[in-house]
């Protein structure tokens, strides 16, 4: 019997605090790490310490992957009087082939818990600095994007409309094979909350 995603999490979470307390080892790291300032730095210690754990959480991908064991956790969030529970993949896990279709089978949901939440706020696209961007532009965003996701504070409200590669999406090196337009809700300009 395969583990579960909260067992990994679990696993994953021992082994760094393992990692950390030095009870991890790996040796040669100064060829791992192409940058010899960045190295010396950081000192051989921690760099062995963050190679030792990316090692294993690479075997724990290696393990969801041959088991079909899935990234995903739930994310609760609150944003008003209202309250939306939706699958994200854990950044700490991978996403299998059938996690990519849970988020998607999310987005009506959270798009329309986004919808009934963003009365009386502005829309801005996040960037440096934000700009404003109209709903009609937003709603071109949502019929591109594959899934979506929000998260909030007291008085804005973050979509953030991804594809691609679910684990890539997020990283701008990835762009233009996955990534994610954020929209900000706020009463007035954005905090510079980064999203």
């Amino acid at each position: 019997m395969a583990y579960t995603t909260a067992q990994l999490l679990e696993i994953l979470d021992q082994e760094l605090k393992a990692a950390w307390r030095g009870e991890r080892v790996l040796l040669s790291t100064d060829r791992r790490l192409d940058n010899p300032v960045i190295s010396k730095a950081l000192g051989s210690d921690k760099v062995s310490k963050v190679f030792a754990f990316q090692d294993f959480r690479a075997q724990i991908h290696q393990y969801q992957n041959e088991h079909s064991v899935s990234g995903i956790v739930w994310h609760e969030c609150r944003f008003k009087s209202r309250t939306i529970r939706f699958p994200e993949i854990h950044q700490q896990l991978t996403a299998i082939p059938e996690d990519k279709l849970a988020l998607i089978g999310a987005k009506t949901e959270v798009i329309d818990f986004w919808r009934a939440s963003i009365d009386g706020l502005r829309l801005w696209r996040a960037g440096n600095p934000p700009e404003p961007v109209s709903l009609a532009r937003v709603n071109t965003l949502i019929k591109q994007a594959e899934w979506a996701e929000v998260d909030a504070t007291r008085s804005e409200l973050y979509l953030i409309l991804c594809w691609g590669n679910p684990k890539e999406c997020y990283y701008t090196w990835a762009y233009p094979e996955s990534g994610c337009e954020r929209i900000i809700a706020a009463v007035a300009e954005p905090s510079g909350i980064k999203v």
